[in-house]
């Protein structure tokens, strides 16, 4: 059995949490997320991704990591933004699917068990928070980035930057990345021919600190993205074999 025959039939998971001056949230963080370990239906694990964090933010990781079983880190050496942190998370894991969530606590990592039941059919699960519990300004920008997004590129995705999605590891590997690819995952799932199911999830108030975002780069880099995503799409290579030489007539060949 190879390696990819082994993880289909071993399923198993890591939930990649990026982290940029979150000391605050990430006890509390652990301990939300302890109880999803001990019910996940599949091997979890933990992945703190330190971007760079100038506060305790990896201290606090490193004791987490250190006094509790199913999380790991890796820190990167300056801060490089959420696209890249998110990239080596999915460069770094090794399991069958690849979960996304942030350390603020505004989304509930129980949710993640409403996901299972569509993997595998679907190669992404993605949450579409209801309720939202975020400032006014966050909301309305998110709307208007969300409308324009939907209209340029027709995704179909009700909530793309909702922070708690569960991917097929191996169309995970494949997306192309770029800065901003965050805000479009999902439609990089689909131009892989993959299938995305959105799932109403639970929104919270942040537990502490502050979002590192503000009114300037909620809309103006979405809408620039927007368009190198569509720009991306029309020139991008994608293609299935349908038929090749057996390898034991190659190998003949040589022989």
């Amino acid at each position: 059995m190879n390696l990819a025959s082994h993880l289909r039939a071993k399923p198993s998971l890591t939930i990649i949490v990026p982290v940029f001056n979150e000391e605050e949230c990430l006890q509390p963080f652990s301990e939300a997320m302890d109880p999803f370990l001990e019910k996940s239906p599949m091997p979890t694990q933990v992945l703190f991704v330190n971007d760079g964090s100038r506060d305790a933010s990896l201290a606090k990781i490193k004791h987490i990591c250190a006094n509790k079983t199913g999380y790991t880190y890796i820190s990167l050496d300056k801060n490089y933004g959420l696209s890249t942190a998110f990239k080596a998370g999915i460069d770094y894991a090794t399991t069958t699917y690849i979960g996304y969530i942030d350390a603020d606590l505004q989304t509930s990592p129980m949710d993640f068990l409403l996901f299972f039941p569509f993997l595998p059919e679907y190669q992404m699960v993605n949450g579409i928070r209801q309720k939202r519990k975020d400032t006014f300004v966050k909301k309305i920008s998110s709307k208007i980035a969300n409308s324009f997004r939907r209209r340029m590129i027709q995704d179909g995705i009700a909530d793309t930057g909702c922070p708690l999605k569960i991917m097929d590891a191996a169309y995970a590997k494949r997306v192309p990345f770029f800065t901003g690819m965050h805000r479009f995952l999902p439609a990089l799932f689909q131009l892989q021919g993959g299938k995305v199911k959105q799932i109403p999830v639970q929104h919270f108030e942040r537990l502490a600190g502050y979002s590192k975002y503000h009114l300037f780069n909620r809309l103006w880099g979405p809408l620039q993205d927007t368009f190198a995503f569509r720009w991306m799409r029309k020139r991008y290579i994608r293609y299935q074999i349908t038929e090749q030489l057996p390898k034991e007539i190659l190998h003949s060949y040589h022989d």
